[in-house]
C-alpha cells in the first residue's frame, strides 16, 4: 500500500516508542513487524520530526506543508521522501491509515 497525501496515518497499537540517547526507536510488539533483519526501527532527526506529526489528526499533505516550512530542500524532493518514508512504515505495519468516521 502506497501512502496518499489525503490520508491520515497513526502509529500501530502493536508498537512501543522509546527515546534513547536522543534517538527515537520503534519497537514492535508482535513478530514479523518492522524490518525482518532487525526488529528495531531507529529514526534519524528528520525521521523523528516526521514521526511526531503522525498524530491521527493531520493529513499527510498537512505534514508536507510543515516540512516545506522547516526544511530548505526542493518541495518535490520533500514530497517524494515523505511519501516514501510513510509507505515503508505502512508496509512494515508501523503506521496504519486512520479510518474515516
Amino acid at each position: 500500500m502506497k501512502a496518499h497525501l489525503r490520508s491520515i496515518y497513526v502509529p500501530s497499537n502493536n508498537l512501543v516508542t522509546r527515546i534513547i540517547e536522543g534517538e527515537t526507536i520503534l519497537i514492535p510488539l508482535i513478530e514479523g513487524m518492522g524490518n525482518t533483519e532487525d526488529d528495531l526501527f531507529t529514526l534519524n532527526c528528520t525521521g523523528n520530526s516526521i514521526w511526531q506529526q503522525y498524530d491521527g489528526k493531520r493529513r499527510l499533505m498537512d505534514i508536507l506543508k510543515e516540512l516545506n516550512k522547516e526544511y530548505k530542500a526542493p518541495k518535490e524532493r520533500i514530497k517524494k521522501d515523505l511519501i516514501g518514508f510513510t509507505t515503508v512504515l505502512i508496509k512494515r505495519g508501523i503506521l496504519k491509515e486512520r479510518l474515516k468516521k
